[in-house]
Order: C-alpha cells, then sequence, then structure tokens
C-alpha cells in the first residue's frame, strides 16, 4: 500500500513539473508574439500626411519618388538600357546628392503628375514642368532652373505658316496638359485655330504633325530644338517664341522642408559649375 502511494505522488509530481512547462512555453510564446506584433506596428510609417518616403529609424539616407515623364527630351528620356536619363535627371541626381537625400525614377504621363503629387504617389515632380499660376495653386515650386518658353513649328517647306497669325483655320497638335495645350486653347477662343490635337506625350504630337493630320505644333521650346538637333530633316521653328516660361521642381504644398532642400541644392550645384556642365549636355541627350 505504501508502494502504491509512493508511485501515486511520483506520478503528481511529474505531472504538475509538466504542466508548469506547457505553461511557460505558452507564455513565452505569447510574449514573442506580442513582440513581433510591437515591432511590425513600429515599423508601419504613421499617415501623417508627410512625405511618401520611409525613413529608417537608424539614420539611413531618405529616399524620395520623383515624378516624371520620360518622353520629353532632352529634359527626361528613356535610354537604350531602359533607364530614365535627361537634363532633369542628372540635376535632381546633383541636388540629391548634395543634400543627402536618394531618389528613385516613377514613369508616368504628364497630365497624371500633379494628381500623382497631391494623393502621395511620388514626393516631387522633375518633368520639364512649367512654373504657371494655376499650378502653383496646386502645387509648391521650387525656384526657376531653366528659362524655356514656346515655339511654333511646322514641317520643313511649309511657307503658308511663318506665326500664329496665319493660324486661322487650322490645326495645331500639341500635349496633354502643357502649357502648349493653353497656349493653344487661348487660340482657338481667339477664332484663330480651328481645331486641336492633343497627345500624352509631345513625340505624338510631332508624329501626327509629320503625318499631315496638323498644320502645326505648339511646343516647349528647348524640346522642339533638341527634336530639330536630332532629326533635322523634318520640322522647323517659325517667328519668334511665344512667350517666356520657367521650369521648376514640384513638391506637396506645404511641404517646405523638401523644398528648402532642393532650393539649396539648386543653388548649391549652380555655384559649383556643375549646372553650366550640365547645360552643355542638353544635346547629347538626345543620341541616347
Amino acid at each position: 500500500m505504501q508502494k502504491l502511494l509512493k508511485i501515486i505522488s511520483l506520478l503528481l509530481v511529474i505531472a504538475t513539473v509538466v504542466f508548469a512547462a506547457g505553461c511557460a512555453e505558452q507564455g513565452g510564446e505569447e510574449a514573442a508574439e506580442g513582440a513581433v506584433e510591437e515591432v511590425a506596428e513600429e515599423s508601419v510609417p504613421a499617415d501623417n500626411g508627410s512625405d511618401a518616403v520611409f525613413r529608417s529609424s537608424d539614420g539611413e539616407m531618405p529616399t524620395y519618388v520623383v515624378g516624371t515623364e520620360a518622353q520629353f527630351p532632352p529634359f527626361e528620356i528613356v535610354d537604350s538600357k531602359g533607364n530614365v536619363i535627361g537634363f532633369d535627371v542628372d540635376l535632381m541626381n546633383a541636388i540629391a546628392e548634395d543634400q543627402g537625400f536618394k531618389v528613385e525614377y516613377l514613369d508616368q504621363d504628364f497630365a497624371g503628375l500633379i494628381p500623382a503629387l497631391q494623393t502621395g504617389n511620388v514626393d516631387i515632380i522633375a518633368s520639364g514642368m512649367t512654373i504657371t499660376d494655376e499650378r502653383e495653386e496646386q502645387v509648391d515650386f521650387s525656384e526657376p532652373y531653366i528659362n524655356a518658353g514656346l515655339a511654333l513649328a511646322v514641317l520643313i517647306g511649309n511657307e503658308d505658316i511663318q506665326s500664329i497669325d496665319d493660324l486661322k483655320g487650322k490645326t495645331v497638335a500639341v500635349q496633354t496638359g502643357s502649357t502648349g495645350f493653353l497656349k493653344a486653347e487661348e487660340l482657338q477662343k481667339a477664332g484663330i485655330i480651328a481645331e486641336i490635337k492633343d497627345f500624352p506625350h509631345v513625340n505624338e504630337a510631332i508624329e501626327e504633325l509629320k503625318i499631315g493630320g496638323a498644320d502645326a505644333m505648339i511646343n516647349d521650346l528647348p524640346v522642339t530644338e533638341a527634336f530639330i538637333a536630332a532629326q533635322p530633316d523634318v520640322i522647323e521653328i517659325v517667328g519668334e517664341p511665344l512667350n517666356s516660361e520657367d521650369y521648376g521642381f514640384a513638391v506637396r504644398t506645404g511641404n517646405t522642408e523638401l523644398l528648402t532642400k532642393i532650393n539649396a541644392g539648386i543653388e548649391n550645384v549652380k555655384a559649383s559649375g556643375k549646372y553650366d556642365e550640365l547645360l552643355t549636355k542638353l544635346p547629347t541627350y538626345m543620341e541616347e
């Protein structure tokens, strides 16, 4: 009988030890799960309307997403290797290096750039964007980084159109959402232009002119000059520039921190001589 009691007591001790070990293991798992959940929560950026950019807690260099329409040479274009290159890209890269941040480029239609900036899909617009009063109501612009202006272009040999005064009853090709488009609308309302054909990309507007679907094209002067330099026997610029415009980089309204970085970067890149070096490269982007 005593042996039986000893055996029962021993079994009770073993059961108690096993139960305690199981509880400890379960508690450890719960604690570990809680720790994982806590880390995961800390890794999710807060939705506070700030930059759509991940900033690591260890001081890693921030990365900003730059929206661009990479069919606007020589300011932005895709090279034979699929890389986005151009004057705007090189200038923004130089600014990023000067100010200590990284950039990634997102290629999309020009007309969608400001909405993408406003919704946080991109942090910066670098796409040969003209500073206008209307756009300044939607975004904040950097200091101007280049002067552009609009030009009127026709097929070589077209002697009927030599200025905007000759556009009466004519069809004009432009890029959607561009200041060239706005100028064409202005001329149409004034009873000069008969029809406007707008396209997502400027090369499509040029193609429409080449095939005879339009009589003339209104587009940014340096871009038109770059196309002529690459294909000199297709179109020509006629008359004087239609206006004077400045390009600027855009950020979301109120993002003064990023805007200050960009403006400081522009100033420093110009002071270093790098800006002038990039200007000399403008014609070469068409050769990539």
